[in-house]
């Protein structure tokens, strides 16, 4: 009777429907590329606005995303500071703003600071003076454009196992992928050493916060990630990552022309696109330059020896994560064009921002990898393997 409740009950679990997220297992890991170009996504709708609704609406489904997808793996833990890192960015550039001034006009004076006379070879620039309405709110705008793009960035690194893009990396990228992933787990481990510190100091007495205790743990904290982000790239190197094989002279010859000429390709075809006057090569060039590289990259990957342990697998939830980035920034960018007044508020006259009604339902489509995305294990649970 026991064995029949049981296999009634595993039936039953087979046969929820196919719509629900499963659990998250080794086998249906989303791939970190999926969470990247997802989060990229991201980051190039909040590349054109500055409308500071928008850009909340942004930052909001990023840490919604995050809340609900994350693990409990140290390296998750990083999105918190890339807030931090945020708020410092706005702070910054609403300071420069105060201190150095602004090219924004403005009638409405908060303050007037005194103001260093300069000689006649620095006109345009000026530290100290009038300090408007107008000009803080330009920099307030501009500095939360920066900060909600590292925080997408930010979620990124939260959601994607940084050793595990380095297997989504062609061939021909394999060697600078292996430093990126070096260079990449240093904040997360930074993070980690920060949080097993301040625990330590909490279980000790001491005090966790002020300048003085950010002293006191700077140190250890750098000499710690600093330390595991070698040892990550010594344990790359013992097990034979980076090696390559001997082609042709000519193959080489070819791949560096087609990769590089490519890669220009795409950088001329990406300006035309962002400027008014090249949107007819632009496109021409875009295409034309992701052949060539792409060609390029595929001969580059004969030089890799290296094979494949379990690949990462592209399936259908993967590029609805994927996916929904891209219809994110692609609807932005669209808007843009058709309303800019909607996505970029003005300061002269000082107005209030509206939210646009269907660029923001557009950025709500990023919410999708929070429900199709395979839900994290509980910290007692499955652990994700590198």
């Amino acid at each position: 009777m026991t064995g029949t409740t049981a296999g009634r009950t595993d039936t039953a679990t087979h046969r929820l429907p196919a719509w629900r997220a499963p659990a998250a297992t080794r086998s249906n890991a989303v791939p970190a590329g999926a969470w990247w170009l997802w989060a990229l996504g991201l980051a190039t709708a909040a590349s054109r606005t500055t409308n500071p609704l928008l850009l909340g609406l942004l930052v909001g489904v990023a840490g919604y995303v995050v809340a609900a997808r994350r693990t409990d793996a140290l390296w998750a833990r990083s999105y918190g500071m890339f807030i931090r890192i945020g708020l410092f960015v706005i702070a910054v550039r609403l300071l420069f703003s105060v201190f150095l001034g602004s090219p924004i006009p403005g009638t409405h004076t908060l303050f007037t600071l005194p103001e260093v006379p300069l000689p006649d070879w620095a006109k345009g620039v000026r530290i100290g003076g009038r300090v408007t309405a107008e000009q803080l709110l330009f920099a307030l705008y501009d500095g939360a454009k920066l900060a909600a793009l590292l925080i997408c960035v930010g979620a990124a690194n939260s959601l994607a196992n940084p050793a595990r893009l380095l297997k989504s990396l062609p061939g021909a990228l394999y060697e600078a992928g292996v430093a990126v992933v070096v260079a990449m787990t240093f904040a997360p481990n930074m993070v980690a050493d920060v949080l097993r510190l301040r625990t330590a100091r909490r279980l000790r007495g001491r005090p966790t916060g002020g300048v003085r205790a950010v002293l006191q743990i700077g140190l250890p904290v750098l000499e710690g990630a600093l330390e595991r982000s070698v040892a990550v790239a010594a344990s790359m190197d013992a097990r034979g990552y980076g090696r390559t094989a001997r082609v042709p002279a000519a193959v080489r010859h070819t791949t560096n022309v087609l990769t590089l000429g490519g890669l220009l390709g795409v950088c001329a075809g990406t300006y035309g696109l962002l400027a008014a006057e090249g949107a007819g090569y632009g496109v021409p060039l875009l295409v034309a330059g992701l052949l060539a590289a792409m060609a390029g990259l595929r001969l580059g990957g004969a030089r890799s020896m290296r094979t494949r342990y379990r690949p990462d697998r592209w399936g259908v939830r993967a590029w609805l994560i994927a996916g929904s980035g891209a219809a994110v920034a692609a609807a932005l960018i669209w808007a843009g064009t058709a309303d800019p007044a909607a996505l970029h508020p003005g300061v002269v006259p000082l107005t209030a921002p509206v939210l646009p009604l269907w660029p923001a339902a557009a950025v709500l489509l990023g919410l999708l990898p929070a429900v199709v995305a395979p839900v994290p294990p509980s910290p007692t649970g499955f652990q994700e393997q590198v």
